[in-house]
């Protein structure tokens, strides 16, 4: 039998796929990219039709002779890395490492990594897809162009350290964009008006609102037209002009794509995207599963679209009919579109039914459980029936006024019975289950011409609000709304922005800094296209095209490189030395007496004095929490390790040594006197808990642990500490 030879990204899925290939097969990893262009120097040659500088990567020789000693041993060589565009060039990188001709059938690729997957994908290699690797080639050298060009103009003229690129600085511009309109925006005051009603024979009233006043929409701006009306109301009969009864059907949302799964899983999980791309990663590479051993249990994570395959959607509703019954399948498998897809993978899904949840939890730990049921719940919901509520719409006559009244109730589950904790219940769905649902409403059954008793009349002053700044989910949502960058860049996109200073997350939502400010309104002034919105989600029409085989990579360059290189000349002659705007404290230098100012640094803001050289003094900003130190008695305050862990400790320090990881707490226990702290569990949840570990009111906290932030899939987890997983280094 002859020898096979194939090159994965890492050695989780190397493991893997060795199993499913048998003794005939070696499998090894690349550990993600071999070459690329030199962090030393700019890599692309302008005047030669953008040819890159590709060299071996730093560190990776031992590597790289690992790799060519088994390829020259081996009789066919499958270069097997990612399906993607990234994946492409990383196969095509290899083959000119182990001297592979390029259009020797040497690829392959699958969504899956299970055995019938792998065995199949060997039996069909392919050559390399050139235009997929010119599209990812365009790609890296246009970040190359704008991160070596333009962040050197940004240390000289504003500061060290400084990095632009195209999708980050498209999304800072995002955020400061929202924030300026936070600043500018003039709330506008509006009254509501509710009518407490009830049958005259039932004591429990119902809600109506106003909605029409003389055959208008209600409309009440101020205080003394919510007071007339009110007052009107009551003089009035009331009088039911309309009962409208009907069925409502809920349709369940299509499986996962990147974009949805980075959204949905920082919208109930709190992960940010970067967290969920790696435990993603983990589970697609294949986990330790019993005495199966290593097991891929998601398809590939890196896809825009809902597409699933036949086979998969046979295996749903062969597990819906067992599960739940004939009922809660649906005629024909569902089938999804998406906007904007290549439809280059199937959406991310289970790789088999057979590894439901429960099943295969103690062999997870919590936060790949909790990715993991987000995932199973949402392909099998996609597969299932409708939600079908019955809705009620009341409408109440009173003189020149109408009310509504509206109320529904789940009549039947569908879908929804794939949430944790959702099955079985009639009147009322888990919010777990999907945070969008209807909250459910009951009404009294009435008839038109009824006489309704008014209870009380509830005007109401609101004022209108702000858009909000962006989270996590509702970033990576806009970003894809624009097509701006693609999903698999949004995660490190993000992280880039953050660590640069651009912007800082604040109780998980996103603020721009004075920094981020400046350098918008820099680029702004001086390179409009690199952070006009449109411009970069045509640029990402334009790679798409390079890999459709459409379009040449140097026209694409070309196009871009001649006005930015004009810009960059402008630019240099015309930006003197820009001067951050500087935040003067409140607290005084102690060695020269000058007020200290706030400054930027690589871990955050701190305080530094401003007669710097000649004075070095510098000091953490330090956040009173409004607690005395129990052993000296002065202020406790709110201090950051390097990684940035929050952490409690004496204002004098290191005068006095305290210093603890809960936030200590105004109360004492009422039990033995020590100091109370809000504790924060392993799995999300908080608790008030004594300092002292030896007080009996601790053990019947710690076996409750804490209800809030709990993982809803009431499964046992075994909590093991998992190996790294090596994840390659994304362009942007």
């Amino acid at each position: 039998m002859s020898k096979a030879l194939v090159v994965v990204e890492s050695p989780a899925k190397a493991k893997t796929i060795e199993k499913f290939l048998g003794k005939n097969y070696t499998v090894k990893a690349s550990m993600g990219h071999l070459r690329d262009l030199p962090k030393s120097q700019f890599g692309v040659n302008l005047e030669n039709n953008f040819e890159p500088k590709y060299i071996n990567i730093r560190g990776k020789g031992d590597l790289i002779k690992s790799l060519k000693e088994a390829a020259k041993s081996a009789d066919t060589v499958y270069l097997a890395t990612d399906p993607d565009r990234e994946g492409e060039a990383i196969a095509w990188h290899l083959a000119h490492i182990l001297d592979i001709q390029e259009k020797t059938t040497c690829r392959i690729e699958f969504n899956e990594i299970t055995k019938t997957a792998i065995q199949q994908a060997v039996k069909k290699p392919r050559p390399i897809n050139l235009p997929r690797v010119y599209a990812q080639q365009a790609r890296r050298i246009l970040d190359r162009i704008v991160g070596y060009k333009l962040s050197p103009l940004l240390w000289r003229k504003v500061r060290k350290g400084l990095s632009a690129g195209r999708v980050q600085s498209v999304t800072v511009r995002l955020i400061c964009d929202r924030e300026k309109e936070i600043q500018g925006f003039v709330p506008e005051e509006y009254w509501t008006v509710t009518a407490k009603l009830k049958e005259k024979n039932n004591t429990k009233p119902f809600d109506a609102e106003l909605v029409v006043i003389d055959g208008k929409k209600a409309v009440i701006n101020n205080e003394e037209q919510a007071e007339k009306i009110t007052d009107d109301l009551q003089q009035v009969e009331y009088i039911v002009h309309d009962v409208k009864k009907r069925e409502r059907k809920r349709n369940p949302q299509p499986p996962f794509t990147t974009s949805s799964l980075q959204q949905e899983a920082a919208r109930k999980l709190g992960f940010t995207s970067r967290k969920t791309m790696m435990i993603a990663q983990q589970l697609y590479e294949g986990l330790a599963i019993g005495k199966m051993g290593q097991v891929g249990l998601i398809t590939y994570m890196r896809t825009d679209s809902t597409r699933v395959a036949e086979v998969a959607q046979q295996e749903a509703r062969n597990y819906i009919e067992n599960k739940f019954g004939l009922s809660y399948l649906p005629e024909k498998a569902p089938s999804y579109t998406s906007r904007n897809s290549q439809d280059a993978h199937e959406a991310v899904r289970p790789t088999t039914m057979e590894f439901f949840p429960e099943a295969i939890a103690v062999n997870l730990n919590k936060d790949q459980l909790k990715l993991y049921t987000l995932i199973w719940e949402r392909f099998i919901a996609s597969q299932m029936t409708p939600a079908v509520y019955d809705t009620l719409t009341i409408e109440i006559a009173a003189g020149k006024y109408k009310f509504r009244a509206t109320g529904s109730q789940l009549k039947f589950p569908g879908f929804l019975a794939a949430f944790s904790g959702a099955i079985g219940k009639s009147k009322e769905v888990e919010q777990t289950a999907d945070s969008d649902l209807d909250k459910e409403t009951t009404l009294p059954l009435l008839t038109t011409g009824q006489v309704l008793k008014l209870n009380k009349i509830d005007p109401k002053q609101h004022f209108t609000e702000p858009p909000p700044r962006y989270t996590e989910a509702s970033l990576v949502k806009i970003l894809e709304e624009k097509g701006i960058g693609r999903p698999s860049t949004y995660a490190p996109t993000i992280e880039t922005i953050v660590e640069r200073g651009y912007v800082e997350r604040i109780d998980k939502k996103f603020h721009p800094t004075e920094l981020g400010f400046v350098v918008l309104d820099l680029l702004k002034q001086y390179f409009d296209k690199i952070i006009d919105i449109e411009f970069t989600a045509g640029m990402e029409d334009k790679l798409d095209d390079i890999a459709e085989g459409e379009v040449s990579w140097l026209t694409v360059l070309e196009e871009f490189y001649q006005p930015f290189a004009q810009d960059l000349s402008v630019a240099e002659e015309a930006i003197g030395h820009v001067e951050l705007p500087v935040e003067v404290s409140d607290v005084a230098c102690e060695n020269c007496g000058r007020m200290m100012v706030v400054k930027q640094g690589r871990y955050g803001n701190f305080l530094a004095c401003p007669g710097f050289p000649a004075c070095r003094n510098t000091k953490p900003i330090l956040k009173d929490i409004g607690v005395a130190c129990p052993k000296c008695g002065s202020a406790i305050v709110e201090r950051h390790t390097k990684r940035r862990r929050v952490f409690y400790g004496c204002e004098k320090y290191p005068a006095c040594d305290f210093n603890t990881w809960d936030m200590p707490l105004k109360e004492n226990c009422q039990l033995c006197g020590s100091y109370m702290v809000r504790h924060k569990f392993k799995n999300g949840g908080f608790s008030n808990l004594c300092s002292n570990e030896g007080c009996t009111s601790r053990q019947t906290t710690d076996e409750k642990k804490s209800v809030k932030g709990t993982d809803k899939s009431k499964v046992q987890i075994k909590t093991k500490k998992k190996p790294a997983v090596n994840r390659r280094k994304k362009n942007e």
